[in-house]
C-alpha cells in the first residue's frame, strides 16, 4: 500500500491548480529577447507576442494538455490519479525541454525569466504546473487500471476499431511532421519535435490510465483479420496525408526495409534466443544477389531477370547461407555463438570491400541498378497521380514495401504459432530442458538461421531497387546493432514490436538532426530510458511480459490479478459403504 501524505482535498486542489497554471502558461511570453538563431516559434518570443490567444504549436498542444488535466481535475473519471499523473508528465516535459533549450541557445536564465525589465515565464510556469499535477496525484495510492467491455455489438466494435486507427494514422501524420524539416527555415525544430512528444506522450499516459489502450488491444485482438485490414489501408493513406512527401516517403521506405529485415531476425534472436550479431550480412547477399541479377551496368554478369525470379533467387542464397553460418550453432551457444556470427557479418564485409569474384564492386559500389516498373511503364522512382491526388516520387516503392511488410508479418505470425515456433521457444527458454523432451535443436536452429536469412534476402533485393546503388558500406556491424536493438526494443518474439522497434531507430535520429553533435546522445539516452522503464519491449509478446515484466496479457501482475477470488477448498467427500 502506497504512503499517503496529502489528503484528498488538498490533492483536488493541487491538481485543479496545476491545470489551470498549465492554461495560463499556454499564454505568457517564453522568452524575453530574440535568440542567436532567431525569434523562438509560435509567437513565443515577448517582442512579438502581439496576440496571446493566438495559440499555435506547442503553445497549443500545452492550453490542450491543461484543459483536458482541469476537466479530468474537476469531474469525476476513471482512474483519475493515473490520468493527472501522465498529464502532469506531459506538461512538464514541454516545459523542461523548452526552458533548457532557450537557455542552452544563448539565452541564458534570463531569457526564460526577466532580462532588462522584460519578463517571460512561460516555461518556468509549465514546469511548475506540471509539478503541482504529479505532486497532487500522490495524495491515494493509483487506482486500477479499468476494463472496459469488449462484448458490444460486432458494428459498434469495428466502428471503435476504425476510429483509432484512424486517430493513429492522425497521429503517425503529426509526429512526421512535427517541427518541420529543420534546417536553416526553422532551426529549432528538434526542441518542437521533441516539446510534440512531450504532448502525444502526456495524453498517451492519460488514455492508458483511462483503459482506453488496452480497450484497443482487446478489440483488435478479438477482431484480428479486420485489424490487419484496417491496418494496411491506413498505410497506403499516408502518403495522402501531410506526412506524404518525398522526403518522409523515402524515410519511410527504408524503415520498411529494415523493419521486414528486424522481423527475420527475430526469428532468429526473438524465438529461438539464438545472439546473431552479423545479420545484416544476409541483407547485404540479398542485395548483391539482385544488384547482379536485375541488368546494372557496373555488374560483371550482364544478366537481367525478372523482379519476381531476382526475388527468389536472393532469398534462396541467402538462406543457403544462413544454414551454413547456423551450422556452428550445434556445439556452440551464447557468447560464443554471437562472436561465430559476428566473425561472419566481417568476413562478407571484407570480402565486399575486396570485391571478391567482381560480384560486389569494392570501393565503387554497384551503381545505377534499373528501377522497377509499373505494369504500365511507370517507373517506381516517378512521382503518380491517384484518385486525383499528385504524390510524390517513390511512393510506388513505398507501397510495394508495405506489402512486403505484411507478407513477412504473416510469415513470422504463422511460423510462431507452429510446432516449429513452439520448439524455438523450448530452446529459447531452456535448450537442455528442449533437448530432453524429445526436441532436436540442432536441426531447429538451423531453421531458425535459415528463415531469418530468407527474410532478409527477399528485403535485400527490395532494398538494391530502392537505393539504385549498392555498396559494403550499407552493410557494417552497426547496422547489425541497429536491428538487434529494434528486436529488443520493441519486443523480442513480437510482430508488431519490432516494426515500432525500427519506426524508432531511424525517425528519431531523423528529427534529431537540429541537434547536430547533441542528437545521438539524446538519442542514446532515451533509448536508455526506455529500456529502464519497459525492460520487456515496447509491445511485448506474453513470454517477455510474464519474464521481464511479471504481468499476463492484460498488464495485471501474476501473483495477484484484480478480481480473482482465491478458489475455496472442496469439502471431500466420503463414499457411502
Amino acid at each position: 500500500m502506497t504512503k499517503t501524505f496529502l489528503s484528498p482535498p488538498i490533492a483536488r486542489i493541487l491538481g485543479i491548480a496545476g491545470a489551470v497554471l498549465a492554461i495560463v502558461a499556454a499564454m505568457l511570453p517564453w522568452t524575453t529577447f530574440v535568440l542567436n538563431k532567431g525569434a523562438w516559434p509560435d509567437k513565443a518570443t515577448l517582442q512579438f507576442f502581439d496576440a496571446p490567444f493566438a495559440l499555435t504549436g506547442f503553445r497549443w498542444e500545452l492550453f490542450l494538455v491543461g484543459i483536458v488535466a482541469l476537466v479530468c481535475s474537476v469531474v469525476k473519471v476513471p482512474a483519475q490519479r493515473r490520468v493527472l499523473r501522465g498529464l502532469g508528465f506531459g506538461v512538464a516535459a514541454i516545459g523542461l525541454v523548452n526552458f533548457l533549450f532557450i537557455t542552452a541557445e544563448g539565452g541564458g536564465l534570463g531569457a526564460v525569466t526577466a532580462a532588462d525589465g522584460a519578463s517571460a515565464f512561460g516555461s518556468v510556469a509549465a514546469l511548475v504546473a506540471g509539478g503541482l499535477l504529479i505532486l497532487g496525484t500522490f495524495g491515494q495510492p493509483l487506482e486500477e487500471i479499468p476494463r472496459w467491455k469488449t462484448n458490444l455489438p460486432t458494428p459498434v466494435e469495428y466502428l471503435g476499431l476504425l476510429v483509432s486507427f484512424a486517430v493513429l494514422l492522425y497521429v503517425v501524420s503529426l509526429t512526421l511532421t512535427a517541427g518541420g524539416q529543420g534546417g536553416a527555415a526553422n532551426p529549432y525544430s528538434g526542441p518542437m519535435f521533441l516539446s510534440f512528444l512531450g504532448f502525444g506522450g502526456g495524453l498517451m499516459a492519460a488514455a492508458a490510465g483511462l483503459g482506453i489502450l488496452r480497450w484497443i488491444s482487446k478489440l483488435s485482438e478479438k477482431h484480428r483479420a479486420f485489424s490487419i485490414i484496417v491496418l494496411l489501408l491506413c498505410a497506403f493513406l499516408l502518403p495522402f496525408t501531410n506526412a506524404g512527401t518525398e522526403y518522409w516517403m523515402t524515410v519511410a521506405a527504408n524503415i520498411g526495409v529494415y523493419a521486414a529485415t528486424a522481423i527475420g531476425l527475430n526469428i532468429v534472436v526473438g524465438l529461438a534466443g539464438l545472439l546473431d550479431l552479423g545479420y545484416v550480412a544476409f541483407l547485404g547477399i540479398g542485395a548483391f544477389v539482385a544488384a547482379n541479377l536485375s541488368g546494372a551496368a557496373a555488374s560483371s554478369l550482364g544478366i537481367h531477370l525478372p523482379f519476381y525470379l531476382v526475388v527468389i533467387i536472393s532469398a534462396a542464397i541467402a538462406g543457403i547461407f544462413g544454414a551454413v553460418v547456423g551450422s556452428p550453432t550445434l556445439r556452440v551457444r551464447g557468447d560464443y555463438l554471437a562472436i561465430v556470427t559476428l566473425a561472419f557479418g566481417e568476413i562478407f564485409q571484407i570480402a565486399a570491400r575486396n570485391n571478391i569474384g567482381g560480384l560486389t564492386g569494392g570501393s565503387n559500389s554497384i551503381p545505377n541498378i534499373p528501377p522497377l516498373q509499373w505494369f504500365d511503364g511507370t517507373a517506381y522512382n516517378e512521382s503518380i497521380t491517384l484518385f486525383g491526388t499528385p504524390l510524390p516520387s517513390g511512393v510506388l516503392y513505398y507501397f510495394l514495401i508495405v506489402v512486403l511488410i505484411a507478407a513477412v508479418m504473416a510469415v513470422f505470425a504463422n511460423l510462431k504459432n507452429s510446432r516449429m515456433g513452439r520448439a524455438w521457444i523450448a530452446i529459447r527458454e531452456d535448450e537442455d530442458a528442449a533437448r530432453a523432451m524429445g526436441i532436436k535443436t540442432g536441426k531447429a536452429k538451423i531453421l531458425a538461421f535459415l528463415c531469418g536469412a530468407v527474410l532478409a534476402g527477399i528485403a535485400g533485393a527490395v532494398f538494391a531497387h530502392k537505393t539504385s546503388t549498392v555498396g559494403y558500406e550499407s552493410f557494417l556491424f552497426m547496422e547489425s546493432v541497429t536491428l538487434l536493438a529494434a528486436v529488443i526494443l520493441g519486443g523480442m518474439g513480437s510482430i508488431p514490436g519490432a516494426v515500432l522497434g525500427a519506426s524508432l531507430l531511424f525517425v528519431l535520429p531523423e528529427k534529431l538532426r537540429a541537434f547536430s553533435d547533441y542528437r545521438l546522445l539524446i538519442f542514446g539516452l532515451a533509448l536508455i530510458l526506455i529500456m529502464r522503464f519497459r525492460p520487456q519491449g515496447l509491445i511485448p509478446d506474453r513470454h517477455r511480459r510474464a519474464e521481464l515484466a511479471g504481468e499476463d496479457a492484460e498488464g495485471h501482475t501474476l501473483a495477484e490479478t484484480p478480481g480473482d477470488e482465491p478458489e475455496q477448498p472442496r469439502p471431500q467427500e466420503v463414499p457411502a459403504r
